[in-house]
């Protein structure tokens, strides 16, 4: 059963800048999926359009379930309100009624490990304990599909191992997760599926130490790699 159906997907920004370019592409509910490619290859881009933030120039998108993005640092957050407020405004962002929030409040502030700073207006945090709390708001909204976006290389690495495990809950319950990672030690270690952009296009999806070697020579042969689309 499909997650997320991308059909000929084109996306241009102002001045004609393509960020993807006829794009097809499913992903099976249930899968974690990691996404590979340099720098304005599009992989944020695709976040973005499965999460809706952004609409597709062209095609169509269909996305089966309820989306958590993690897409951007601070993205939901209000800066001059607190944690504490943050939660309930995040949160109420991704579909949690208040209801929901408050069942989970202490167990979303205990996986950031935030108590301390609970009640501190965020422009205050620093750039981990944005990460912390937003991921951990993001796991505890029950989403079918969760979206990351490298945002994991800004915590510190117990954090990290700890983002990790969650994913991997997460994947033994069927939760659809789509990660974009320039760590390929991460991609081979967790991800089932990988796929990789380059320009805008889809140069490889499969299995993720294919998909790997794919990554080390458009890095190594750009220029090549492309022309061959």
């Amino acid at each position: 059963m499909a997650g997320v159906t991308l059909h000929h997907i084109r996306k241009v920004y102002g001045r004609g800048v393509t960020a993807i370019d006829d794009l097809d592409l499913t992903i099976e509910h249930g899968y974690f999926v990691c996404v590979l490619g340099p720098s304005g290859s599009g992989k944020s881009t695709i976040l973005k359009l499965i999460a809706g933030v952004t609409a597709p120039s062209e095609g169509e998108i269909a996305v089966y379930g309820r989306v958590s993005p993690l897409i951007e640092l601070g993205a939901g957050f209000h800066p001059d309100l607190t944690g504490r407020e943050n939660v309930f405004l995040n949160a109420s962002i991704l579909g949690m009624s208040r209801k929901e929030v408050l069942a989970r409040f202490d167990e979303i502030i205990s996986f950031a490990e935030l108590w301390d700073f609970v009640d501190t207006p965020v422009k205050r945090y620093s750039s981990g304990m944005y990460i912390r709390l937003g991921f951990s708001v993001a796991v505890h909204s029950d989403p079918e599909i969760l979206l990351i976006d490298e945002v994991l290389a800004v915590g510190d690495a117990a954090f990290q191992e700890k983002c990790l495990a969650k994913m991997q809950e997460f994947r033994s319950r069927g939760v659809t997760i789509v990660l974009v990672s320039h760590s390929m030690g991460l991609v081979q270690d967790f991800c089932e599926r990988a796929l990789l952009l380059g320009g805008g296009h889809l140069l490889a999806d499969g299995p993720p130490a294919e998909v790997v070697r794919h990554y080390t020579d458009l890095i190594s042969h750009p220029d090549a790699a492309l022309e061959a689309v």
